[in-house]
């Protein structure tokens, strides 16, 4: 009973205005930390990048083989500083991926180095033996950090370990700016979380274009 009275809500109002799938989906995603153990902050209601969806336009997100200097750029083109780009790469204490995602820093790597030898060796080997070079499982992969379901800073301290997933990870070490904040969120979990819900919150009044 109650699911079909708040589903015959939402319709109404979805016919009523347009924008509410994105408000909804902006306020399940804010939920998404919270029941993670994350920080809460104030959700803007609508969405000021237009009133249609295209998947054509997630192309323009950051790709996980992102080397930092792509990283910036694509981060600076929509109003963002590098400040913002660690603390928002901080979500990734949260999460799966697949082998495809990362299957470049474990087979391959390099013309003399099958490896990224800036992976942790044992973290390397189990992510190999999980996604073998010729892999066939369609869902197989590696959670982002240990603590997957948990939304702490686990994430920062991992990639100082070189239990990072991602090349776009990794790249957070190679400049001296995101390198220090880094390990300033490594080691207080307080401060990423203020920075996290700034450049959330920064982040959701992107407009279109960016």
């Amino acid at each position: 009973m109650v699911e079909s009275t708040v589903t015959s809500a939402v319709k109404k109002a979805m016919l009523n205005d347009r924008t509410v799938p994105a408000a909804l989906l902006r306020m399940h995603f804010h939920d998404c930390f919270i029941r993670s153990g994350g920080p809460t902050w104030v959700v803007p209601k609508g969405r000021k990048d237009g009133r249609v969806s295209r998947a054509s336009e997630t192309r323009q997100l950051p790709a996980p083989t992102f080397n930092i200097s792509q990283l910036q750029q694509s981060f600076s083109q929509r109003g963002l500083s590098m400040n913002d780009l660690v603390a928002l790469s901080g979500g990734h204490t949260l999460g799966f991926a697949h082998c495809s995602s990362f299957q470049n820093r474990i087979h391959n790597f390099a013309t003399t180095q099958d490896v990224d030898p800036s992976m942790h060796k044992s973290f390397a080997a189990s992510l190999r033996n999980v996604c073998p070079m010729h892999n066939t499982v369609r869902n197989a992969g590696a959670n982002l950090d240990s603590t997957p379901t948990t939304f702490d800073n686990r994430y920062y301290k991992l990639l100082l370990e070189g239990k990072s997933i991602f090349t776009s990870d990794q790249a957070l070490l190679t400049n001296p700016t995101t390198n220090t904040l880094v390990k300033k969120f490594a080691n207080s979990r307080e401060e990423f979380e203020k920075a996290f819900v700034e450049s959330m919150i920064k982040m959701s009044s992107i407009t279109g274009g960016q």
